[in-house]
């Protein structure tokens, strides 16, 4: 049976379709909304690079696509392309001053891929190469044609949807001072929008990037005379206080 792998359109630059193909395996582009690849009805495949796993991280769009993954698959995987190394090697030049501000910062990164293994208990493999990874999405079909789990269909049907987190980002993005940056951290500090929205100046300033400066505005904003902060918890929560 041939190997056969759906592989998202946003791929079709990274030059893993074409060592797929070189492989012998069959590719069908689809627009997916789960994963970047598809290697059986069970399991789908998020891959990425080291500086687009930073980036996901502090645009919020990591922790959703695994939420997707594990929602929609029994057994999806992370698929890690790179060294983790280079991030304290990026040179001056490059334009992406949140990827250089965070380069001796790699913690965030491993802070990441452990909540990914524990929380949501997806594994993660390490590729040093597109070479690479082009070879263990084969090895997974072929994995699952030996193991008799390859049948059915590799696409499902999965409804577009607007998760809360997304929700939750706008509330806190609709604070002026507050980018989608600043409101991913302030969720993933304090869990909700309302414990976000409560917290002090002192508490808001622990949150890097934040400053003491910038909390005291938020926290002026929020506070001021005109119940600004009472109208903005009763729209959102149907309290006054």
């Amino acid at each position: 049976m041939a190997v056969r792998i759906v592989v998202d359109q946003r791929e079709r630059n990274s030059g893993i379709p074409d060592l797929l193909r070189k492989a012998g395996a069959v590719i069908d582009f689809a627009q997916l909304r789960v994963g970047d690849y598809i290697v059986s009805p069970e399991t789908a495949v998020e891959r990425k690079t080291i500086r687009d796993l930073i980036s996901s991280i502090y645009d919020g769009r990591l922790f959703i696509q695994c939420s997707d993954l594990v929602r929609h698959y029994q057994k999806p995987l992370l698929v890690m392309q790179g060294n983790i190394a280079d991030l304290a090697e990026i040179p001056d030049e490059v334009e992406d001053r949140d990827v250089k501000r965070i380069a001796d910062r790699m913690s965030l990164a491993y802070d990441a891929l452990a909540t990914i293994a524990t929380e949501f208990r997806i594994p993660i493999i390490h590729t040093p190469s597109a070479d690479q990874t082009a070879q263990l999405l084969v090895t997974l079909v072929n994995k699952s044609l030996r193991t008799g789990k390859a049948t059915g269909p590799l696409l499902r049907k999965i409804k577009k949807e607007h998760p809360v987190y997304i929700q939750q980002l706008s509330v806190l993005c609709s604070v002026p001072g507050v980018g989608e940056k600043l409101a991913a951290r302030m969720l993933k500090k304090f869990m909700t929008p309302k414990r976000a929205l409560n917290a002090s100046a002192a508490e808001l300033a622990t949150i890097p990037g934040f400053g003491l400066a910038r909390a005291e505005r938020v926290r002026k904003i929020l506070d001021s005379s005109n119940n600004t902060r009472q109208i903005v918890q009763k729209t959102l929560f149907g309290q006054d206080n």
